[in-house]
């Protein structure tokens, strides 16, 4: 059973909570906020690209199945993209492009399905 889509206003607050890390570094944010705008943000890709095809994850705050296609059962899934928190959420805001990420190996994509280009940027500040 999937889960419910995610607040929209919840995914936006929890997002612009870590916009001043995201724009100069200068201020980390708590990792409950971070935690928050993570998992938020990728539930919000979970809902706009339904489907097991891809894992999409963000360690140590989660990791979901998204794009249509073939479902992925057991073991290592053929097409995993990971990142860290920052590079996500640069990515989840329009602050840097999948191409840019994966050039300057801040992404680690692999399977011939894992590219998100076309579902992101998922909020716009």
């Amino acid at each position: 059973m999937p889960r419910r889509p995610p607040d929209p206003t919840e995914t936006r607050a929890a997002v612009q909570a870590v916009l001043p890390w995201l724009e100069d570094g200068s201020t980390t944010p708590a990792r409950p906020a971070l935690a928050a705008a993570v998992r938020l943000s990728l539930r919000t890709l979970e809902h706009a690209a339904p489907g097991h095809t891809v894992e999409v994850r963000v360690p140590p705050f989660a990791a979901v199945q998204c794009v249509a296609g073939p479902r992925h059962t057991r073991g290592t899934p053929p097409n995993v993209i990971e990142t860290d928190p920052r590079t996500w959420l640069e990515l989840a805001t329009g602050r840097l492009t999948w191409e840019a990420a994966l050039a300057a190996s801040r992404v680690t994509a692999s399977g011939t399905r894992a590219d998100l280009s076309e579902h992101l940027p998922l909020l716009r500040f």
